[in-house]
C-alpha cells in the first residue's frame, strides 16, 4: 500500500512508531483522495507488520488490512440521512460513535492495538461528537484513532484540540503523472490530463481508472453546466428543483463547476497552459470567447458563496437557485460545446 506524496507526515509517523510514541488520536486534514485513508491504512500495517521491514505488505495482518478484513482494524464512514427540508446528506450518527466506543473499549484480538479509521469525521453530528469526546478525553490504552477530514474547522475545537494534527497537500503533479505512467502503465498524454484532472489526488485519479463511468459521470456534469447557460430563468429553476434532493452529491458537483470556470479564469487571462480540464480544452476555448471576464470572476465567486452557504446548512434549492440567478445566459446555440464532450481527445473510457 503506497502512500504517494506526503513524505512529510509518512515520516512523522513512522517514526513516532519507532520510537514508542505513536498518539492516541490523530486528525489527518487534506482533500477527499489526497491519501488520508491510504496512510492510516499503512501505518496500521506498519504497527501489525510481521516482516522484517514494516509494513512488508505480504505478511496476513498486511494483506487482511489491505483488504479490510483485520479484526483489530475498524473503519467507520459517514451515511446517508434525510434532512428537514428533504434532501439527502451525509453524517456520523450516535449509533456508530457508540459501537465505536464498545469495539474501543474490548481487547485487541490478535495484534499489539485496536486501531479505528473515521472517515468525514467532520461529518459527525452534535450529539456524535459529543459522544466521541468523552472517549478521547479518556481514551481506553491499546486504542488509536485516525480521524479523516476535509475541512478541520468543521470539528468541534474539544475534538480538534485532543488530536495531533497532520496536514496532507495534493500530490506534485509530476510526481502523480510519473505513478500513472510507469504504474499505471498510461501513455504519458493520458496520464498527463489525468494527473491535472484529479488536482493531485491519487486517490481520484486511481477511482477513474477502476470505475469508467466516474469520468463519464464528470463529462455529464460538465455538459450539464453548458446546459445550465442556455437555459432562461424557468429552466434554471427546474434544474435547481432536481438537483437539491441530495446535498452529498451537490457539493462534490460545485466543487467540479468551481474547477471549470477557474479554468475560464485563466484561459481569459491568456494561461490556456494552467487549466486543469486539459481534454477539453476547446470547450474552455470556445466558452471564454463567448464570456466576459467580468461574468467569469462573478460566476466563480457565486459558486464559492454558495459552497460555503451548504456548508453552513443553507437549503439546497435556495441555494442553487440564487447561483443561477447570477450566472451569464448565453444564447442555446452558443451555450453548447464547440465539440461533444464525449469526443474528447482524451480518450478517457
Amino acid at each position: 500500500m503506497r502512500v504517494l506524496g506526503q513524505e512529510k507526515a509518512l515520516a512523522f509517523l513512522e517514526n513516532s512508531l519507532k520510537a514508542g510514541q505513536l498518539a492516541h488520536a490523530y486528525l489527518l486534514v487534506g482533500p477527499e483522495g489526497v491519501g488520508k485513508r491510504t496512510l492510516a491504512l499503512h501505518l496500521a500495517q506498519a504497527l501489525f507488520c510481521r516482516g522484517e521491514r514494516p509494513p512488508c505488505g505480504e505478511c496476513s495482518p498486511c494483506r487482511r488490512i489491505a483488504s479490510g478484513g483485520h479484526p483489530d482494524v475498524t473503519e467507520l464512514a459517514p451515511r446517508a440521512t434525510s434532512s428537514e427540508e428533504g434532501s439527502r446528506q451525509s453524517a456520523l450518527g450516535i449509533d456508530q460513535i457508540r459501537e465505536l466506543e464498545r469495539l474501543a473499549h474490548l481487547m485487541p484480538f490478535e495484534g499489539p492495538a485496536r486501531v479505528f479509521i473515521v472517515t468525514g469525521a467532520d461529518l459527525l453530528s452534535g450529539d456524535a461528537a459529543h459522544a466521541f469526546l468523552k472517549t478521547l478525553e479518556e481514551p481506553p490504552p491499546q486504542v488509536h484513532f485516525f480521524l479523516l477530514a476535509e475541512r478541520a474547522e468543521r470539528l468541534p475545537a474539544t475534538i480538534h484540540s485532543r488530536c495531533q494534527r497532520l496536514e496532507l497537500g495534493p500530490v506534485p503533479l509530476a510526481l502523480l503523472e510519473g505513478f500513472l505512467r510507469q504504474e499505471c502503465g498510461l501513455p504519458s498524454e493520458r496520464a498527463k490530463a489525468l494527473a491535472r484532472l484529479s488536482r493531485g489526488r491519487p486517490g481520484w485519479a486511481l477511482s477513474a481508472l477502476a470505475e469508467p463511468t466516474s469520468l463519464q459521470g464528470y463529462e455529464e456534469r460538465l455538459g450539464e453546466l453548458w446546459s445550465l447557460l442556455g437555459e432562461d430563468l424557468e429552466g434554471r429553476f427546474a434544474a435547481a428543483a432536481r438537483r437539491a434532493e441530495s446535498r452529498a452529491t451537490l457539493l462534490p458537483t460545485l466543487e467540479e463547476w468551481q474547477g471549470w470556470w477557474r479554468d475560464l479564469l485563466v484561459v481569459k487571462a491568456g494561461l490556456p497552459a494552467a487549466a486543469v480540464n486539459l481534454p477539453w480544452e476547446k470547450e474552455l476555448l470556445a466558452q471564454a470567447q463567448r464570456l466576459s471576464l467580468k461574468d467569469i470572476a462573478s460566476a466563480l465567486a457565486r459558486l464559492q458563496e454558495t459552497r460555503r452557504a451548504l456548508e453552513l446548512n443553507a437549503g439546497p434549492r435556495l441555494a442553487l437557485e440564487n447561483l443561477f440567478l447570477g450566472w451569464p445566459r448565453l444564447n442555446p446555440e452558443a451555450a453548447a460545446p464547440a465539440v461533444p464532450l464525449k469526443n474528447s481527445k482524451a480518450g478517457f473510457p
